[in-house]
Formats: structure tokens, C-alpha cells, sequence
């Protein structure tokens, strides 16, 4: 399938009808929408250092911004163990001799050792590759500083219903002259 992603109505609504669309068709796409159970289960016994801890900021938070739905949480799983990898290779790879090491040159004749070339660490390509998972998780799930600006929250101000507003009878503006 070529072209972006779709998004989902709720976020096309919560950003306000970027596409205008139209609020009434969103709505049927809103309701059309498969229901899905909200609430995360419990953190998987195996995920344990980093990834639990992770796991435990991820679902609370998506729990207070209502994104918490079950179908969600193996897609949470991966992300927390994609954290995990990415703060393991950076470690090793600070242990290891940093992000670029010496790989010896060895003569097959003699074998002996006679240069040194610079290769990239293996670790740093398993922490650039976690990392990018990590990011693309965050993404669509409103985790990361430019995803949460498309999102708008509704603070549950209630705008008062256009019909009770005509049905009222009018008063005459104070600026008005008779």
C-alpha cells in the first residue's frame, strides 16, 4: 500500500479534522471502528529490569491519556524489550572500545598482524536499530514531544447545545439603539 498510514478517526477528531472531512462522517468512522477492550494486562513475568520499569511508565501513562487497550500490549511488549536492547548495547558498546573499534589487519601468508582498520562497533548498529523501534512505538502511540502536539485534549468543557440556545428568547444588545 503505497502513501501514509491511515489514522485512526479518534485521532483524526483529536486533531481536529486536519483532512475536513467533517465532523458527522469522522463520527461514522468512529462508530464503525471494531470496539476494543480498554485496560492493559498485568507486566509479563519475563520482562524484568529495564523493560518492567518500562513497561510500568508506558502503561500508566497511556492509561491517563485513555489509550490503554489490550490489543495494544504486545505492541508495548516489543517496545519495552526494543528499550532494554538499546540501553544493553550502549553499555557494551562504551565497554567494548566505543562506537568505532580497531579490527587488526592480518597477513594471510605470515599471519602476522601488520595495520589496523576502524570498523563501526556491532553494538552501536543493535542500539541504532532499537532505537528506532523505540521511536516509531512512541510515535504512534502520542509517547513522543511532536505526536502529542497533533493531539488535542478535550478538557470536558461543555459548549452549550445550539438548540437550547434558540430556543431561548432573545435579549437585546446592550449597544443597540431604539
Amino acid at each position: 500500500m503505497k502513501g501514509r498510514k491511515p489514522k485512526p478517526a479518534s485521532q483524526q477528531i483529536a486533531e481536529g479534522d486536519p483532512s475536513k472531512r467533517g465532523v458527522h462522517k469522522l463520527q461514522e468512522k468512529l462508530n464503525a471502528e471494531p470496539p476494543v477492550t480498554k485496560g492493559l494486562p498485568a507486566c509479563p513475568a519475563y520482562l524484568r529490569g529495564r523493560a518492567r520499569a518500562a513497561w510500568e511508565f508506558w502503561a500508566d501513562e497511556l492509561g491517563k491519556m485513555n489509550l490503554d487497550c489490550r490489543p495494544d500490549d504486545m505492541m508495548i511488549e516489543g517496545a519495552c524489550l526494543n528499550y532494554a536492547a538499546a540501553i544493553r548495547a550502549t553499555a557494551n558498546a562504551q565497554s567494548s572500545g566505543g562506537d568505532v573499534v580497531e579490527e587488526p589487519i592480518v597477513s594471510y601468508a605470515t599471519g602476522e598482524v601488520f595495520g589496523y582498520r576502524l570498523k563501526k562497533n556491532p553494538w552501536v548498529t543493535i542500539r541504532e536499530k532499537s532505537w528506532t523501534l523505540v521511536r516509531a512505538f512512541c510515535s504512534e502511540f502520542g509517547l513522543s514531544p511532536v505526536s502529542r502536539t497533533r493531539l488535542t485534549i478535550d478538557k470536558g468543557d461543555k459548549l452549550p447545545d445550539l438548540a437550547e440556545i434558540l430556543s431561548k428568547p432573545r435579549t437585546p444588545r446592550a449597544d443597540t439603539v431604539q
